[in-house]
């Protein structure tokens, strides 16, 4: 009974270590495919986080249309240095007016708008 016992027990011990060590280790290339190990992004310093920042641009749509009359066009003294804000020379007859935070080029005599540039 004694060998009975102990011949089942062995025979499931090599049973079981028959069952799990059957795969064998697999045959390495001999020559390597690419220079990038498994581990290369877990080391500092070779991780590099690329952000992308986009911008948002505000374009605000100014209310003056070409042509349109200005009536309180004489309450604005006019721009004598209008080549120091970037802007083009009047005409005869015209002059740049600053109304708010827009630059209006208008006719002396009717007010009439010529043009109409936004400041920055």
């Amino acid at each position: 009974m004694k060998r009975l016992i102990l011949s089942a027990v062995t025979a499931s011990m090599l049973a079981a270590s028959a069952l799990s060590g059957q795969a064998g280790p697999l045959p390495q290339p001999s020559a390597p495919q690419s220079n990038y190990t498994q581990v290369d992004w877990q080391k500092p310093g070779r991780h590099v986080e690329k952000r992308v920042v986009k911008k948002k641009v505000v374009v605000k749509r100014s209310h003056w249309r070409y042509g349109q009359r200005y009536s309180n066009w004489k309450r604005h003294q006019a721009m004598r240095d209008w080549h120091r804000y970037g802007l083009r020379r009047p005409g005869p007859g015209q002059e740049w007016i600053r109304v708010g935070n827009d630059y209006l080029l208008v006719s002396i005599v009717s007010g009439i708008i010529f043009g109409a540039i936004a400041a920055h």
